[in-house]
């Protein structure tokens, strides 16, 4: 018996041992033979989820939103779902394709019943249903019949995304920007500047698929839950991007431009309140698909006159009542021509009255002349104002200003006097904008910011400061001298279609030719453009306007970009109160009686009276009469008109002034569009045979 029972447990020792050793043998074999097919199979089953956060929206300076993330779902069905009996499907297909067709209107509810009744037929487990289904909608599907059984018994699986939404479609659309991901990876704008911050982090789970491809939470402490992304809260004001956008799109459309910009700047802290970019595509239409004001970098033309002035200054060598001669208009540089805009040249005049009406014989040769033998001087004045450095505004895409040096190899002996005059030299609208404020923020120049605070739900975590690029681009005393000038501009200048009676506008037209590369070739064009600030007393506003191409045959900046630059600061004076001028004075001004044109007597008469206006001293009885407007009304005086004389058409309108003369036997050739200015043969002069007068208008080109 016992030698029975020693073999019977040495047995059982050995089929253990045996069973050991085998299970021994196969967890080697899975160890170093088989690991990576079973840690593949492992993560297959169990695996870590990414969460992603919620992106942060963006917003106008006003809470308005300007960008957000809104939710949309696909509907999708698993039609093996164990639970998903062929009694449901069959027994609700026909309400559910009726519900689908009346909800989406996309397809006819037959059409919807056969392609799920074959999906249905072929086993699909992840078959597409509809795409970019609201939530509101999705709300109404869930009740629909078969739906309403829910996953496992329905089959029915709703898949959310998010997409970036624009509410205010185009405006400011390429400052606010957008992202884009794989190989198509783009950050543009706002959205690509601070995609780290609106994106968020991401979390993670841990989960396991279980039957029917489902995959469930498995509870493990090492979870890390999403971090939502940060709001941005931009500087931009809806109200005045909606004017400039507007004003922008009449503008180009009027002169058939090819694209153009405009940007609105607070003076004192840089914040950009209006940026807009507009560009005629194939169909004609003008859409947001650059921004030009960041980065096209062209040569500015005469808006960049202002440096050389300040140079100038600056270094003593003029002042402004010191006399130019810039002759008949015309001067050659190495025998290459420059020529000022108009018809006829001024003669003598003031440094200031050259800056004024943008003549580019003056500043040439006054720059040439002082700095012909130094150039190296006029080119560092122009560094030391920082002219030749980027913005660095955190916005991709910042086009880099080209102002090259003495050195370089393409300096020649044209490049100085062309480069006094804006040619030769590279630099956006925004560059040139941020030196423009300088001169309003008494000589300070601030970089331009596109944010102003950062918020996690509702609070601030970052509100981004002012940065001064530059704490004196010249002192104070030339300071003075340019923002008379700029004013000058505008009051007695190339820009005297800005002036009112409301509020003072200090600024500088800009007349270039540009090149223009499209479609493989390039083209000769002329770019206008406007830049300044306002009120000119104390500036709370700059403002550039550039508007590239006009194809009217009218291209002068004041005519072209200065009507945007004026609808921009009409609507900041009438909505800003502070701005008015309430004074006893002022308000008598305003209750002038609107300014009339020297012309015929009977028609000026039957207006005003038509009106309502009063006329003062009507005892005028000739044809033609002479205009002056007071507080009490409208002043008329007798113009007397002499046969075989000259008559005289100053203050008069070009069609009264070209009926006088032409009616006389005299030609004319008119300068300009507006009110007569001068005329080129004083009045009172007999007539001759052949006679040719030419009229300086109100409204010129520069």
């Amino acid at each position: 018996m016992k030698r029975d029972i020693l073999i019977r447990a040495s047995l059982v020792y050995i089929l253990m041992l045996v069973v050991a050793l085998l299970i021994f043998a196969k967890t080697m074999h899975l160890q170093f033979f088989e690991k990576d097919k079973w840690a593949q199979e492992e993560n297959s089953t169990v695996r870590h989820k990414v969460i992603e956060p919620n992106r942060g929206n963006i917003y106008s300076v006003d809470g308005r939103l300007l960008a957000v993330s809104v939710p949309f779902y696909e509907i999708r069905m698993d039609f093996k779902s164990e639970s998903f009996s062929d009694d449901i499907f069959y027994g609700g297909v026909d309400q559910l394709s009726k519900a689908l067709s009346s909800t989406f209107k996309d397809r006819h509810w037959s059409t919807y019943k056969r392609e799920l009744v074959r999906a249905r037929e072929k086993g699909e487990r992840y078959y597409l249903v509809k795409r970019n289904v609201s939530y509101t909608q999705l709300q109404q599907v869930k009740k629909f019949p078969i739906y309403k059984e829910g996953r496992f018994k329905g089959g029915v699986q709703y898949i959310q995304s998010s997409r970036r939404v624009r509410p205010y479609g185009t405006l400011a659309s390429r400052t606010v920007g957008y992202t884009m991901s794989g190989n198509l990876r783009s950050v543009v704008g706002i959205e690509g500047a601070y995609e780290t911050e609106l994106k968020g982090v991401e979390g993670y789970r841990l989960m396991r698929k279980i039957r029917g491809d489902i995959w469930m939470p498995i509870n493990d402490a090492k979870e890390i839950e999403p971090e939502d992304g940060y709001d941005v809260v931009t500087t931009i004001d809806l109200d005045l991007q909606d004017v400039a956008h507007n004003a922008l799109r009449t503008q180009l459309l009027r002169h058939e431009a090819d694209h153009g910009t405009v940007v609105l700047m607070e003076v004192e802290t840089g914040k950009i309140r209006a940026i807009a970019n507009l560009a005629r595509n194939e169909a004609g239409h003008y859409s947001e698909d650059y921004n030009y004001a960041i980065g096209e970098s062209t040569e500015p033309g005469s808006t960049f006159k202002l440096a050389s002035i300040i140079a100038l200054l600056e270094d003593g060598y003029v002042k402004p009542d010191d006399i130019v001669d810039v002759g008949d208009g015309v001067t050659y540089y190495y025998g290459e021509k420059m020529e000022d805009s108009g018809d006829e040249g001024l003669g003598e005049i003031t440094v200031q009255h050259a800056f004024e009406v943008s003549s580019n014989v003056g500043i040439s040769s006054l720059v040439n002349e002082n700095y012909k033998e130094k150039p190296e001087q006029f080119v560092d004045r122009i560094y030391g104002m920082g002219l030749n450095r980027k913005l660095d505004i955190g916005i991709r895409g910042e086009g880099k200003p080209e102002i090259k040096y003495t050195d370089s190899e393409l300096w020649s002996g044209l490049s100085l006097p062309w480069m006094s005059i804006g040619y030769e030299v590279r630099m956006t609208p925004l560059q040139i904008l941020a030196f423009y404020n300088a001169i309003a923020n008494d000589g300070k120049m601030v970089k331009p910011i596109f944010v102003e605070q950062m918020r996690s739900h509702g609070k601030v975590v970052r509100e981004f400061q002012t940065e001064v690029l530059n704490s004196h681009i010249c002192s104070r005393e030339t300071l003075a001298q340019v923002r008379a000038m700029m004013e000058g501009v505008v009051e007695n200048g190339t820009a005297r279609n800005l002036s009112n009676s409301h509020y003072k506008i200090a600024g500088k037209t800009g007349t270039a030719q540009v090149s223009l590369s499209k479609e493989g070739y390039t083209k000769s064009l002329y770019q206008a453009s406007f830049v300044g600030y306002f009120p000119a007393d104390k500036p709370k506003y700059s403002c550039i306007v550039v508007v590239n191409a006009p194809s009217k045959h009218i291209y002068y900046g004041n005519l072209v970009a200065g009507p945007i630059f004026r609808s921009v600061t009409d609507r900041i004076y009438v909505r800003e109160y502070d701005m008015h001028d309430n004074s006893i004075e002022a308000v008598q001004n305003e209750a002038q009686v609107p300014f009339s044109k020297s012309g015929m007597r009977v028609p000026l008469e039957n207006t005003y009276s038509y009106l309502g206006l009063p006329l003062l001293q009507n005892d005028a009885t000739g044809s033609w009469v002479s205009t002056r407007s007071s507080p009490s009304g409208m002043l008329l005086n007798d113009r007397s008109i002499t046969e075989a004389l000259v008559p005289n058409v100053v203050d008069m309108g070009l069609k009264d002034a070209l009926y006088l003369l032409e009616s006389s036997g005299i030609r004319v050739v008119v300068n300009g569009r507006g009110t007569v200015r001068q005329q080129s043969v004083q009045a009172g002069v007999r007539i001759s045979k052949g006679m040719e007068l030419r009229l300086s208008m109100s409204i010129k080109g520069g």
